[in-house]
C-alpha cells in the first residue's frame, strides 16, 4: 500500500509541475512578446501533435568534449556542469516554438524524486537556478531539433534515464523515453567540488590509466607497475554496480542515490566496498601467507582482471588483496567516476590500535621481535589513496587532497573504511576533524617505543620519534619518476614544529576520550608533554638521553641483497667513551610480513665484543640462501636485530635493519612501430634467478589499449639460472601513451615484474 501511495505522490508531483509549465508557457507567452500578425499559428487550425521518431545522443562527439571517449563512442557519458548536445528527430512535422512545449525529464535511481534531486523536469522556456538542469535550443530544422542540455555541477552521478513530455497546443501530451546516459564528476568544471585547476594534473590523476605503486623499504624503494584500466570496456558499469551493492544502497536506495552528488559521500561508500569485511566488496584481504584458494596479492598487475572477476562471479569477493591492491582498485573506481585520485605509499607506516600515538614493539633477550599483544605494528610500507575534493564540511583551508584507505584496519562509523581525511589537517595535527584524521595522523607521525620482555617484565629500551612515516611517495605528474610528498604530511622530522604538532594532536586525542583510571600508573601510559626553555619535549625519565649514549651498534650490508644469494653484512660497534666496554650482543634474523608481523627466527648468533676507549670494531656475518630460503615470506623481507648489553650496566642497546631481497626484472621489447589496429609483436625476456629449478611458472602480460584481456602464458619448469623469451602478438586499439605490465610467478617466487611504455600512433 505504501508503494502505491508513493507512486501516486510522484505522479501528482509530475502532473503539478507539467500543469505549471504548460500554464506558464502557452504559445503567446512562449513568444516573449505580444503576437504580431502572421507570426503565430491560429489556435483553431488543427495541427497534429509533435511525435518523436528517434534520438541522436551524439555520443561520439559529446564524449570527446567530456573526456570520456576512451570509455565508449557508442554510449553517452557526460560530466556534470558541462553542456552536451542531443538531436530529436520527429515523425510528422517540425518543432514549432509557439505551439509545442517540450519538457525534459532526467531520472536516476530506483525511486526518482523531485524533492531529493534524483528527478529533474526542465523545459526550453523554463527558468533555471544554479542547481537546475538546463536545456536550450541549438538548431531547429524542418523535422529535427538539436538542443543543449547541462546537468548542474552538484547533480548526483550515476546512470540516468532521459525522457520528454511533449505538450502541443491541441492539449495532447505525449511521453517518450529517449534513452540512458551516465553522468560523472567533472574535475574540468570550476563549480564542481572535485575541480582541479591544472590540466597536467587532470591528465595524470583522472585520465592516465597506468602508474606505479611503490614498494620495498625506505632504503630500497622499487616501482611496481600497475594497469588501472579505468576506461576499459565494462569498467564504468562495474563501478556503478559497486555503488548499488553497497550497504547504504541496500538499506535506503533513495537516500543513497540522492547523496551521490557528494564526493565525500561517494568516497566513503567506495572505500568500504573495496574490501569485503562488511559486505560483498571487491576484495578479500589476506596476510596469512596461505593463498591456496585464491591469488597471491603479489601476482596482480592490474585492476581490470579483479573487477571483471568480481562482476562475473555475481559480486563475490576476489581472493586476495593487500594494501597496494586495495588502493589500486580504489584508484581505478574513483578515476572512472571522475574524482582525481592518486596512490600513495608510506614507508614505515604506523598502525596505532589504541589511539595514543605510540607504536609499541616487543623484543626478547635474543633480539627477536615478538608478536605484538596490542596489535600495534609498523608496516614496512603501507599504501592508500588521495582524492581531490572541496571540504565544505570542514573549516576553510582543508580541501584539496584527502586520505582514503580501503585496507580494512579499523572501523569508521561501524564500517571498515578510512577517510576522507584532509592531508592539511594531518600535517597540522587537527585530529578531531572528519573523517578518521587521528588514525591517518598516527600512520605518518606516531612515535615508536621498543620494549624488552624478560622474566615476565617489560623494560623500555628505546624511544624513537623518527621511525614512523618516511619517504611518502607517489608517481610524478606525466613522468615515471617518484615524487616524495612527505612534507605534505608532516613538518621536518625532529623539528620544533613537528614536535609541537605531535603534542597538539596528542592533547586533542586525550581531551576527546574519558580518563582510564587503570592507566594512570601504567608504564604504557600516553607520554605527557612538558615545557622548558621555551620548547616542547617528551618526558621520558626511564630512557637514557641520546646525548650520553656511550656505545652504538649499526648494521651495514656488504653488497645489495639479491634473491637466491647469500646475505653478507657487518655489525659495527663503536665505543664513544673514554672507558673500556665489554658487550654481549645477541643477534637474530627472521622474516616479516609487510604489515610488520614477525615469523619465527631462522638464524641466531651471539657476539662478545671488547672495545677500547673510542674504538670501533666490525664483526662480519653471512646468512646462506639455503638457510633463509625456506623461511622467506612472499614479501621477501628479513629483519636482522642485535640486542647489546654492557656487563657493568643494565642499559640495553637495540639496532635493527630490514632487508628486502631483489630480483632481476622482466625485460619487454616492442618489435616495430605501434599503430592502432595494426599487428604488433612484443618480446618478453625473463629468467629464473635461483640456483635451483622452479616449477608452475606462469607469465601474465596486460596493458590497457593494447590487449583486450590479460594474457596468461603457462611456462612450466625453468632450470636454474635459465633465461627464456617469448613473442606475444597484439593489435593496439587505443592511441596515445600506453604501458605493458608483466609478472612471472612460480612455486618459489611470485612477483618478478617488468614494464615497458609504448606510444601508439593513430595511423601510419
Amino acid at each position: 500500500m505504501d508503494s502505491v501511495l508513493l507512486t501516486w505522490k510522484l505522479r501528482l508531483q509530475e502532473v503539478k509541475f507539467l500543469s505549471q509549465v504548460c500554464t506558464a508557457n502557452k504559445w503567446w507567452a512562449g513568444l516573449g512578446k505580444a503576437p504580431q500578425p502572421c507570426s503565430f499559428i491560429c489556435p483553431w487550425v488543427p495541427v497534429a501533435g509533435l511525435e518523436v521518431a528517434l534520438t541522436d545522443f551524439q555520443s561520439a562527439w559529446n564524449n570527446v568534449q567530456h573526456h570520456t571517449d576512451e570509455i565508449s563512442s557508442d554510449r553517452l557519458l557526460v560530466r556534470r556542469g558541462q553542456a552536451f548536445n542531443i538531436t530529436l528527430y520527429f515523425r510528422n512535422r517540425g518543432f514549432q516554438p509557439g505551439l509545442d512545449n517540450i519538457i525534459f525529464v532526467a531520472e536516476t535511481g530506483p525511486l526518482p524524486d523531485l524533492s531529493n534531486g534524483t528527478r529533474a523536469l526542465f523545459s526550453l522556456t523554463g527558468h533555471h537556478g544554479p542547481s537546475s538542469w538546463i536545456v536550450s535550443l541549438e538548431t531547429n530544422r524542418a523535422s529535427s531539433l538539436e538542443v543543449i542540455l547541462c546537468a548542474p555541477p552538484v547533480a548526483a552521478v550515476g546512470r540516468y534515464l532521459l525522457k520528454v513530455h511533449i505538450d502541443s497546443f491541441q492539449g495532447s501530451v505525449k511521453a517518450y523515453q529517449l534513452g540512458e546516459f551516465i553522468l560523472l564528476f567533472n574535475p574540468w568544471c570550476p563549480e564542481d567540488s572535485v575541480y582541479l585547476d591544472s590540466e597536467p594534473q587532470r591528465q595524470e590523476y583522472v585520465v592516465n590509466d597506468y602508474g606505479f605503486i611503490y614498494q620495498g623499504n625506505k632504503n630500497w624503494i622499487r616501482p611496481c607497475p600497475w594497469n588501472y584500466g579505468q576506461f576499459e570496456e565494462t569498467i564504468i558499469d562495474i563501478c556503478l554496480e559497486l555503488l548499488d551493492k553497497s550497504l547504504n544502497f541496500q538499506i535506503d536506495p533513495a537516500t543513497d542515490c540522492a547523496l551521490r552528488g557528494s564526493p565525500i559521500y561517494i568516497s566513503r561508500v567506495v572505500c568500504a566496498m573495496i574490501n569485503s569485511n562488511d559486505d560483498n566488496g571487491v576484495l578479500n584481504g589476506n596476510w596469512s601467507e596461505n593463498y591456496l584458494d585464491g591469488i597471491n596479492p603479489a601476482e596482480w598487475t592490474g585492476s581490470v582482471a579483479i573487477l571483471k572477476q568480481w562482476h562475473a562471479t555475481g559480486c563475490q569477493p576476489v581472493r586476495y588483496g593487500q594494501c597496494w591492491v586495495f588502493a589500486a582498485i580504489m584508484c581505478t573506481v574513483m578515476r572512472c567516476l571522475g574524482i582525481p585520485t592518486r596512490v600513495i605509499t608510506n614507508f614505515d607506516s604506523g598502525h596505532d590500535t589504541d589511539g595514543n600515538l605510540i607504536i609499541d614493539e616487543y623484543y626478547d633477550n635474543t633480539g627477536r621481535i615478538l608478536e605484538n599483544k596490542k596489535k600495534d605494528s609498523v608496516w614496512n610500507f603501507h599504501v592508500w589513496n588521495e582524492c581531490w575534493m572541496a571540504r565544505k564540511d570542514l573549516p576553510p583551508g582543508y580541501g584539496g587532497w584527502q586520505v582514503l584507505d580501503a585496507t580494512p584496519q579499523e572501523t569508521s562509523n561501524g564500517l571498515y573504511c578510512c577517510g576522507p581525511a584532509s592531508v592539511k589537517a594531518i600535517k597540522e595535527g587537527e585530529v578531531e576533524l572528519n573523517y578518521d584524521t587521528a588514525f591517518a595522523f598516527s600512520m605518518v607521525n606516531a612515535d615508536c617505543m621498543s620494549w624488552l620482555v624478560y622474566g615476565g617484565k617489560e623494560q623500555k629500551i628505546h624511544w624513537d620519534t623518527n621511525t614512523v612515516g618516511n619517504f611518502i611517495s607517489t608517481k610524478s605528474i606525466q613522468s615515471d619518476e617518484r615524487d616524495d610528498i612527505t612534507e605534505n604530511y608532516k613538518y621536518i622530522e625532529g623539528s620544533p614544529q613537528e614536535r609541537e604538532v605531535f603534542l597538539k594532536a596528542l592533547q586533542k586525542l586525550k581531551a576527546g576520550r574519558p580518563e582510564d583510571p587503570h592507566q594512570a600508573d601504567s608504564q604504557h601510559s600516553t607520554p605527557e608533554p612538558r615545557s622548558g626553555d621555551g620548547l616542547w619535549r617528551l618526558h621520558t625519565p626511564s630512557l637514557r638521553p641520546s646525548d650520553i649514549v656511550q656505545v652504538s651498534l649499526k648494521f651495514q650490508l656488504l653488497e645489495p641483497p639479491h634473491m637466491g644469494q647469500d646475505i653478507n653484512f657487518v655489525l659495527l660497534a663503536l665505543n664513544m667513551s673514554l672507558q673500556f666496554k665489554d658487550l654481549k650482543v645477541n643477534l637474530s634474523a627472521q622474516s616479516l610480513l609487510h604489515d610488520g608481523s614477525p615469523l619465527p627466527p631462522f638464524w641466531q648468533d651471539i657476539a662478545f665484543i671488547t672495545l677500547s676507549p673510542e674504538e670501533a670494531k666490525t664483526h662480519s656475518y653471512r646468512i646462506p640462501y639455503s638457510q633463509y630460503s625456506q623461511y622467506l615470506s612472499t614479501d621477501k623481507l628479513i629483519r636482522i636485530s642485535a640486542l647489546g648489553e654492557e656487563k657493568s650496566s643494565p642499559e640495553k642497546i637495540l639496532v635493527t635493519k630490514i632487508i628486502t631481497l631483489a630480483y632481476a626484472g622482466i625485460v619487454i621489447n616492442v618489435l616495430g612501430a605501434a599503430i592502432v589496429n595494426q599487428p604488433l609483436s612484443i618480446q618478453v625476456l625473463f629468467s629464473n634467478p635461483l640456483s635451483e629449478h622452479v616449477e608452475d611458472c606462469v607469465l601474465t602480460v596486460e596493458g590497457s589499449g593494447l590487449f583486450k584481456k590479460q594474457q596468461r602464458v603457462l611456462i612450466g619448469v625453468l632450470e636454474p639460472q635459465h633465461r627464456a623469451s617469448i613473442i606475444l602478438e597484439s593489435v593496439p586499439f587505443k592511441s596515445g601513451q600506453r604501458q605493458i605490465q608483466a609478472n612471472l610467478r612460480s612455486n618459489k617466487f611470485k612477483d618478478i615484474k617488468g614494464y615497458r611504455n609504448v606510444y601508439v600512433d593513430l595511423r601510419l
